[in-house]
């Protein structure tokens, strides 16, 4: 196709594409991890790519298994011609997509497969396998998998390549290895994915593969407040590899910022360091990746001195948590409330004191309802709030998918009051910290937007027998920097943090051992083994 009719029909994909998007809701297409790649960023990841190869691929055998519109296979006839592509096939579960997909490169030798292409990559033929792979994997989180896909793409990619990929994971990561059993031996692929595999315990599976059984080329990470997609609140990272064995001494160019083509700053990673990193955001050392772990090592932790446990997720906060004068006019019995902190934005306090009722002396006075009574019981003796709670059918939350799991269903998870808070997600850079901590002396539970902090072993004792240290133990956790905080949890699209149980455990308190040397004798690493809990 000469140059200027492709020019003439990327264009022509632009357009259909923006119309495609304003005709699909966006939690559609958060569902189905629809978020297409701007063209500018496929034209760079494809002139990379081409550098890379250079002379090694002569001819190319083009596949991309997540073709949305073909942004890729476009940049691929922009940077490498036409002349030079002898294969192309693009796979697309979407109809829709589909069809402009055939109506814009069926001329250009493009094969458009309909269908999921993980239940048609262990059928295709390994005589065709493609040699270069450029691809934007959907982004479906693993929430919007049900158990038995689960358990279908775990055995499938086991089957494929021997990995054994966490529950927890995301469909891009089964794409990566599953197209990467697909391709061909010593070809090329480049992927634009979500940074978060980096950091997190269900990536470990990707980040092994990716040091043992590939030789992995380039990371390049963009600076998450450079959002790459308009609608998708997700930092993204570029992996380029080669399928064939790691050289023994092999070293990875990781880049963070500014363009693939020109990043803010580089450096070069062993093999090994990798293989012995936690998290591969850390790579490389420049202030504006303020990604840093914490100096823990083999001191002790924030887990061991706290039991960390997210607050309670309600199934509906609208419905079940309501300002306190508000359930006392509706007459609804107290012993069926609990006390109940607002969403962080609108606590404009770190230190939350109590009435003599023990609810917090903040406004808004909040309450949860949370009641054990079987509904007959209920209907009998606390008729408003079960009048209340019949509301729920026309409502449409009745059955939500928390709510239905519940014995009773009007009945929350159970959490004691916790005397220290930390905010769950936030924005902060440099010496701003993205998270809070919270010195709660009310008797007040929280939601799922906090972690909940209880003092253990020694530390428990030592404020049972002095109450008064509470304000030491919120002071020394207040010293705890943006910079731990950051490099310990994980960063989203537009700079947004977030921080799970397990990673809020790993910062140091070695802060906590100068000021009380008594506590060093806790038994620690406990908190290892609940690492995953909560990390999605």
């Amino acid at each position: 196709m000469p140059a200027n009719d492709a020019n003439l029909v990327e264009l022509q994909r632009q357009a259909l594409q923006v119309a495609f998007d304003a005709c699909t809701s966006a939690a559609d297409r958060n569902r189905c991890g629809q978020f297409a790649t701007p063209y500018p960023v496929a034209v760079e990841i494809a002139r990379y790519v081409s550098h890379i190869v250079r002379d090694r691929l002569l001819t190319i055998r083009f596949a991309d298994p997540a073709l949305g519109t073909g942004s890729f296979f476009s940049a691929v006839l922009a940077v490498f011609g036409a002349e030079r592509i002898t294969s192309a096939v693009g796979v697309e579960i979407d109809p829709a997509l589909c069809d402009v997909a055939r109506t814009l490169w069926a001329s250009s030798g493009l094969e458009v497969v309909q269908g999921d292409f993980t239940r048609i990559v262990d059928h295709v033929h390994r005589s065709v396998a493609p040699n270069l792979i450029l691809a934007n994997p959907p982004y479906v989180r693993h929430h919007h998998l049900s158990c038995e896909e689960k358990e279908r793409l775990r055995a499938l990619t086991f089957r494929m390549t021997g990995v054994n990929v966490h529950g927890l994971a995301g469909l891009y990561v089964y794409f990566v290895l599953l197209a990467t059993a697909w391709m061909a031996d010593d070809g090329y692929a480049a992927w634009l994915i979500p940074s978060e595999f980096m950091d997190v315990n269900y990536g470990a599976a990707l980040k092994r593969h990716l040091t043992d059984h590939v030789t992995l080329i380039r990371v390049h990470r963009f600076d998450p407040a450079d959002m790459q997609f308009d609608d998708a609140l997700v930092s993204s990272t570029v992996l380029v590899f080669q399928k064939t064995p790691p050289p023994p001494d092999h070293t990875v160019e990781f880049t963070f910022g500014g363009a693939l083509l020109s990043p803010l700053v580089s450096d070069r990673i062993s093999l090994q360091q990798l293989r012995d990193s936690r998290k591969w955001t850390v790579y490389p050392r420049h202030p504006r990746n303020d990604r840093c772990l914490s100096s823990a090592g083999n001191d002790v932790t924030l887990g061991d001195l706290f039991r960390i446990r997210r607050g309670i997720a309600t199934g509906n906060n609208r419905f079940f948590i309501l300002e306190r004068r508000e359930a006392e006019r509706r007459g609804f019995p107290h012993g069926c409330l609990r006390p109940i902190l607002p969403a962080p934005r609108f606590l404009k306090t770190t230190v939350i004191e109590a009435d003599q009722d023990g609810c917090p002396l903040i406004e808004p006075q909040l309450c949860v309802i949370d009641c054990d009574l079987p509904e007959p019981a209920l209907r009998t003796r606390f008729p408003t709030l079960w009048e209340y709670l019949q509301t729920a059918e026309t409502l449409g939350i009745r059955h939500g998918y928390l709510i239905d799991r519940r014995t009773p269903w009007y009945r929350q998870e159970q959490r004691d009051p916790a005397p220290f808070l930390c905010t769950y997600m936030g924005r902060g850079v440099g010496a701003r910290r993205p998270f809070r901590f919270i010195w709660n002396q009310s008797r007040a539970i929280a939601t799922n937007l906090y972690l909940m902090l209880y003092p253990k072993g020694r530390l428990a004792r030592l404020l049972q027998q002095r109450p008064d240290a509470a304000a030491d133990v919120f002071a020394l956790l207040s010293q705890v920097t943006g910079d731990e905080l950051r490099g310990e949890g994980r960063v989203y699209g537009g700079g947004l943090h977030k921080i799970e149980p397990g990673e809020l455990a790993r910062i140091s308190a070695s802060a906590f051992i100068d000021r009380w040397p008594e506590l060093r004798a806790t038994s620690h690493r406990q908190h290892a083994l609940f690492e995953d809990v909560g990390e999605e």
